[in-house]
């Protein structure tokens, strides 16, 4: 199963790339996908890149719902591996 997963920009690091955060994982991201993201959006990451931009309240809804379900997104954007 592949899951797409909000994670906030914490910083644009040139190019098309950003650094997102989720849960306290940082992680370098693609941003080719998606345009006029700043520091603070919320986008969809799946597979090292944004697929579009959300807002903040369905960032947490989604992320929510993740943690219901006892998924822990955070290892799917780069934790360590089971």
């Amino acid at each position: 199963m592949c899951l797409a997963i909000p994670a906030r920009v914490v910083a644009l690091t040139g190019g098309d790339n950003a650094k997102v955060d989720l849960g306290g994982v940082r992680r370098e991201i693609s941003l080719a996908l998606v345009e006029d993201v700043a520091v603070g959006d919320y986008v969809i990451v799946h597979v090292g890149y944004a697929l579009s931009r959300l807002d903040a309240d369905e960032a947490a809804r989604t992320l929510a719902l993740f943690a219901e379900a006892g998924l822990d997104v955070a290892g799917a954007v780069g934790g360590d591996p089971p």
